[in-house]
């Protein structure tokens, strides 16, 4: 599904365990970004329920960092004595 620019998407979060975590998830295109977002049903101290909403880049996971063979590898490999 094609995401319009400026609008968005939320559903409801089964996976909330704490108070931390949000109620709803989603994903929303502002600007031309990408962004997900997360939100909160929370109540005033008058009693009044509102929203609080978050916008954050969206997640990726993070990739091994990749480790480049030393250059001088290919002579240590020719003295091994085997």
């Amino acid at each position: 599904m094609e995401q319009k620019n400026n609008t968005g998407a939320i559903f409801k979060n089964d996976y909330k365990k704490t108070e931390q975590h949000p109620d709803y998830k989603g994903k929303a295109m502002i600007d031309n970004k990408a962004k997900d977002v997360a939100v909160w049903l929370n109540e005033s101290q008058n009693g009044k329920k509102y929203f609080s909403i978050k916008f954050s880049e969206p997640y990726k996971e993070a990739e091994a960092p990749k480790q480049d063979m030393p250059q001088d590898l290919p002579n240590k490999l020719d003295d091994l004595p085997f």
